[in-house]
């Protein structure tokens, strides 16, 4: 995944680009570069079409202005702040451009193959997430046409394509620019956002968009592209959400969507409810500390109105008849990563209240697996971008298959929400943190509302037992401020991590997907491998791996099996490992267990029902990812290979 920006206006582009990209880092850091074209040109802009019919080549026509303006491109391997100090040696000017940070798939992270990538006249930028599956072939077809080919990247193959096409053209014009566009778009197979500039096309932006995010902010006499909103925070609220197949003819004081036939198309226009301050730090030091202290806000905005006077849960936003609910024989659970972790932990939670099977299944398996799913299975998909795309397709699988898509998503508009049959939306926030900690904890909240309101519509739970369920879940947030208000015994548990390179995590039950989730927030930010297994599991193989330096995590909560999971601690300790136990407050146990090594720790969280513990249980395993992570020199907002969502497959 990769954050591109794109911006025509009166300002000089540069600095659009560069504060655009800059909140978008977490999204793209191997290389960055800016493309802009020079003032030179006189900046005319097409008509606006009318809100029906094609394009007219009226309303299009422009031709070059003379003499050409030039494009001036900057690139630079590494971190964004390399762009920045070779902008400061050799700036740019001109109030058209585009920009991007990469996240590399094809290629090596370097210069050449940094974007924007151009094509063999050096006019044309293409700037580009995503993967274009054929780019060998169409390559090759190119280079039988004369195209000279310097970077291993796929995305230059769609610069040299649209070049291909324009040359076809008996006069440049933006008209035939924007058909160029149109004719190379519709030769893509794979996914892809993209922004195209042309030096002689000054004022002008293209935009098209398959299955990778691409917006619109909608300025004053500018208009800014990018892949996700925090690019545009600054300038606009007001969003145009671009869709699959569809083209976007951006200028400072007009824009078109249409289709790829070139028939204009209704835009869908959305005002963001975030603003400038989500998107910065403020008094935090990391954009994932400040997101794990909004845990408790997050978590009351995703449960408000959710309980009508009566108890009852109300989520009329799901599209399901009570019938249709009745009818359900099974529950699939897409999921990847953080998100499938949150699905583990719903699928206790609607098995035992709702009295449904339920099976959880990463999401890049599912399509592949020969799911057996038919009008009576709900595919409940959980996706924090709405544009995960191998989610998205296990959704286009079970839509096929006959059955109900319910999305659980952070972001509005996004491509779940058009695709899935109903949607609970989890009202985090805008987390920036690569590392998921609001968007997980609002996720279980949402699931376990999900599995409450199953349960009550299928008669499984008695309303009394619904409401008390919901009464409990809606003092969470108030719980997690308790834990928040001192971290000075996690910051202390940090230092059993100081010098080791493996860890294991360990768990029963739902404290199982807890370890998992804390396994992986070690891994994913601190860069200690870190495995979570089922605690009774730890006999059939991992426990050779424990020694001195290979501590041990146990989620040790009050359950039906705390007593098991102390039995498999005590097993750890006797083999000399570092042991912290995440325990409930009050536990007098676990202190005669941890005074058994010198180097142990216990974690406490306040008391609460088993069934809704992983909440308040992986607070202090992401504070402890932290950390550690601080302790150890590294930035968790830009773990290394990671980037914020996975929208190629």
């Amino acid at each position: 995944m990769c954050g591109i920006v794109g911006y025509v206006g009166p300002r000089q582009a540069v600095d659009v680009l560069m504060g655009g990209l800059a909140r978008l880092e977490y999204r793209g850091y191997d290389s960055a570069g800016v493309a802009v074209i020079g003032d030179n040109g006189d900046g005319s802009a097409i008509a606006c079409c009318s809100d029906s019919g094609d394009l007219s080549s009226q309303s299009l026509q422009h031709a070059i202005a003379e003499p050409s303006p030039t494009l001036q491109v900057r690139k630079t391997e590494g971190k964004l702040e390399n762009l920045r100090q070779l902008l400061a040696a050799d700036p740019v000017q001109g109030t058209t451009g585009v920009g991007h940070t990469r996240w590399a798939t094809h290629g090596a992270p370097n210069e050449v193959n940094a974007h924007p990538q151009l094509d063999c006249t050096g006019k044309l930028a293409v700037v580009h997430n995503g993967i274009i599956e054929n780019y060998a072939e169409l390559r090759e077809q190119l280079q039988t046409h004369g195209h000279t080919f310097v970077s291993a990247t796929d995305t230059e193959t769609v610069a040299h394509l649209i070049e291909h096409y324009l040359n076809k053209a008996t006069q440049p014009t933006e008209e035939s620019f924007l058909q160029a566009t149109a004719q190379a778009v519709m030769r893509l197979d794979g996914a892809y956002a993209l922004i195209i500039t042309h030096a002689d096309f000054p004022g002008m932006l293209i935009a098209a968009r398959k299955d990778s995010p691409l917006i619109i902010g909608r300025g004053e006499g500018e208009n800014i592209i990018a892949s996700d909103i925090p690019a545009v925070l600054e300038y606009t609220h007001e969003v145009i959400i671009l869709h699959n197949s569809e083209l976007a003819v951006v200028h400072a004081d007009r824009l078109e969507i249409c289709n790829l036939s070139l028939e204009c198309q209704e835009p869908e226009r959305m005002e963001v409810e975030w603003d400038l301050a989500d998107a910065e730090k403020g008094d935090y030091e990391d954009f994932m500390l400040k997101e794990i202290f909004e845990q408790p806000h997050a978590l009351r905005r995703t449960l408000e109105g959710r309980r009508a006077e009566d108890g009852s849960i109300q989520l009329s936003e799901l599209m399901l008849g009570e019938d249709e609910i009745r009818a359900l024989d099974r529950v699939y659970i897409i999921a990847c990563g953080t998100s499938y972790h949150a699905g583990v932990i719903a699928k206790t939670l609607i098995e035992r209240w709702a009295q449904l099977p339920v099976e959880v299944v990463a999401s890049s398996e599912f399509r592949y697996g020969q799911p057996l799913i038919d009008e009576r299975t709900l595919i409940v998909a959980i996706t924090q971008s709405g544009e995960t795309t191998d989610t998205m397709a296990g959704v286009t699988e079970a839509h096929e298959k006959g059955a109900k898509v319910i999305g659980i998503t952070n972001v509005r508009g996004s491509r779940i929400t058009r695709e899935a049959d109903g949607i609970l939306y989890t009202k985090a926030g805008l987390e920036i943190g690569v590392a998921a900690t609001k968007t997980f904890t609002t996720q279980i909240a949402a699931l376990t509302v999900l599995a409450l309101k199953l349960a009550q519509v299928r008669g499984t739970l008695g309303a009394d037992e619904v409401d008390a369920a919901f009464t409990e879940l809606a003092r969470v947030p108030d719980l997690l401020e308790r834990e928040l208000a001192d971290t000075t015994d996690i910051i202390a548990a940090a230092a059993l991590f100081a010098d080791v390179e493996s860890s294991l995590f360990l768990g029963r039950g739902v404290g199982v997907p807890v370890a998992m989730e804390g396994a992986l927030k070690l891994k994913e930010i601190s860069y200690i491998h870190a495995e979570a297994y089922p605690a009774g599991e730890m006999k059939h193989g991992p426990i050779a791996l424990i020694t001195s330096r290979v501590p041990v995590v146990a989620i040790a909560t009050d359950s039906a099996t705390h007593d098991k999971v102390l039995s498999n601690v005590q097993e750890t300790i006797a083999r000399k490992a570092r042991v912290l136990l995440i325990g409930t407050e009050g536990d007098r146990d676990l202190e005669a267990v941890v005074a058994q090594v010198p180097f142990a720790r216990v974690l406490y969280v306040p008391p609460i029902s088993e069934l809704l513990a992983p909440i308040v249980a992986v607070v202090p395993l992401q504070l402890l990812a932290y950390y550690v992570t601080k302790q150890r020199g590294y930035n968790p907002d830009m773990p290394r290979n990671l980037a914020k969502s996975v929208t190629v497959e």
